[in-house]
């Protein structure tokens, strides 16, 4: 299995990844079940964070300086069946982009260490 160092650079970088992001957010926007949380934010902003945080997922650079995630989402009481949808929108994403699943689980194990964070807030 790859390092997740080279899975950022396989992948191209940020550049490559701020592609996954876009394509990521047309999914999510397009879910009636989750675009409702996205309804009143800048979109542009939320896409440059989330391809900093993808990429540091990926093993880039962690340049990340938001608030905490357990912040970013409190008053929002997400639910298991939402951040299931934003992980699956997540795997869709990098599929499209050629990742292969050993990658994509490779990825997702980092996301998924948010879970608690973000859940129930």
């Amino acid at each position: 299995m790859a390092s997740t160092t080279a899975l950022y650079d396989k992948l191209g970088g940020e550049e490559t990844i701020g592609k996954v992001v876009d394509y990521f957010y047309e999914l999510v926007l397009a879910d009636e079940n989750v675009n409702h949380f996205f309804a009143n934010t800048d979109m542009e902003k939320q896409r440059r964070h989330q391809t900093k945080f993808i990429s540091f997922a990926l093993g880039g650079p962690n340049q990340y300086s938001g608030q905490s995630m357990s912040k970013v989402h409190a008053g929002m009481n997400l639910q298991p069946v939402h951040f299931d949808a934003i992980v699956k929108h997540l795997h869709d994403a990098l599929k499209h982009f050629g990742v292969n699943e050993d990658n994509i689980n490779q990825a997702l194990s980092t996301v998924e260490t948010l879970r608690d964070d973000v859940m129930y807030k």
